[in-house]
């Protein structure tokens, strides 16, 4: 009972510098426009994790416009309704959009975007949309969604719009989810992607962090920016000079470990309770009490580095360090995109299968390291990806930390 307590206690600690780290991410601001009926909720749905544009998840503020925020995920979405009815309806619900902009323009609620949603297989764009996109389009940049798109009509309605040379970012083709057509053909889900990309592209710096929290159709994304992440907390850590510590003392490691772990699980956004922790920290550290991850991860790790039994009752150097946290890093970024791939297909991983995944994937790129590495940058430089996303800002400096801490282990 102890160990396990002791492991649920790092977990908890874990989850604690998760939620903190959540609270740090500005949430970013969307206008979902369009008339009833193009497939809002869908796209919502199948961008965005949680379910957004579930019944009950919501609330009015104003007559025609819904805000939708769930807690967790950093985002607000203003869905519009009712813009196909009548003209007089339709100027209350133009009024409503453009106060909604300028009340928040110069707020922390200032609104990043806008999906202009247009049903592809209407084959026609009103002058009324029209002339309000070119509008909108003057105050906050415009994505029109062309959904369930397929068919000639919806080619043709696309180059029509293009060739209309709007002030808007881009036209984007979408089937949100696959569609059959009859018994013998479904037009496969496709376009959320390049929605994904395009919206990275217009959106502030600032806003790119909760928009690839938020988002769960590209989850290569978030794997990309965790890795970022984690080469940049590396190398920032490890390389200003990581003081060697004794083996005896490798729970050093541990206040590190928690805030590398909460920090791309952050990234990641999404749920994850205390058991499936467990089983991906236990897989490599053990459920070993205050030494879970520090000294236990050490240990199970220095078998794989060259030279490495030297070290046992000797020093633990900023390289041996910086590979053995890597391997915690990227392995634990691996299982976590298969969790997040399977949580967007509406299908759950077996405990005992993370745990494997886990362990797996920790073995591996120690493995793969075995001999490559001399310096730490060089770690570094074996899991850069290029064109990562860089949104974090740089990390402090924390060796004088890290000699409070040994500090206070040798003097208890």
């Amino acid at each position: 009972m102890k160990n396990i307590e002791g492991g649920f206690s790092i977990v908890q600690d874990i989850l604690n510098k998760t939620e903190e780290e959540l609270s740090k991410i500005k949430p970013i601001h969307i206008i979902i426009a369009g008339k009833t009926g193009v497939g809002k909720s869908t796209l919502i749905n199948q961008v965005f994790r949680e379910k957004l544009a579930e019944t009950g998840i919501g609330k009015p503020v104003t007559k025609h416009i819904r805000h939708i925020q769930k807690k967790g995920v950093p985002i607000s979405l203003y869905d519009t309704r009712g813009l196909e009815l009548d003209p007089i309806v339709q100027n209350q619900i133009k009024k409503e959009i453009t106060d909604l902009l300028n009340k928040q323009k110069q707020t922390k609620e200032k609104i990043d975007c806008v999906y202009y949603c247009i049903q592809s297989n209407s084959g026609r764009i009103e002058q009324t949309e029209i002339d309000f996109i070119e509008e909108l389009s003057k105050q906050v940049p415009i994505i029109i969604v062309l959904t369930q798109y397929f068919g000639p009509s919806a080619e043709e309605l696309k180059q029509f719009i293009e060739q209309l040379n709007l002030s808007i970012v881009a036209v984007v083709p979408v089937m949100a989810k696959d569609f059959q057509i009859d018994k013998n053909y479904t037009v496969s889900q496709f376009g959320l992607k390049q929605l994904i990309d395009v919206t990275l592209q217009i959106i502030p710096e600032e806003s790119k962090e909760a928009f690839i929290n938020a988002q769960q159709a590209d989850i290569d994304k978030k794997i990309k920016a965790a890795r970022s992440w984690a080469n940049r907390y590396i190398l920032t850590i490890f390389g200003v000079g990581f003081i060697p510590i004794p083996f005896s003392d490798a729970s050093i490691l541990i206040p590190m470990q928690v805030t590398l772990i909460a920090h791309i699980t952050a990234i990641f956004g999404f749920s994850i309770d205390k058991s499936k922790l467990l089983s991906i920290v236990s897989a490599v550290g053990g459920t070993g009490g205050a030494t879970m991850l520090g000294k236990n991860i050490v240990s199970n790790a220095l078998k794989f580095i060259p030279g490495a039994g030297t070290l046992v009752g000797g020093l633990i150097g900023g390289t041996t360090a910086a590979i053995i946290t890597s391997a915690l890093a990227m392995s634990y970024i691996e299982v976590l995109g298969k969790l997040a791939q399977a949580e967007a297909n509406g299908k759950e991983i077996d405990l005992k299968n993370i745990e494997k995944l886990m362990n797996q994937n920790f073995k591996q790129y120690l493995k793969r390291n075995k001999g490559k590495s001399q310096s730490v940058e060089e770690v570094v430089a074996l899991n850069k990806e290029k064109g990562g996303s860089s949104f974090s800002k740089p990390l402090k400096k924390i060796n004088a930390k890290i000699q409070q801490l040994r500090n206070k282990r040798h003097s208890n």
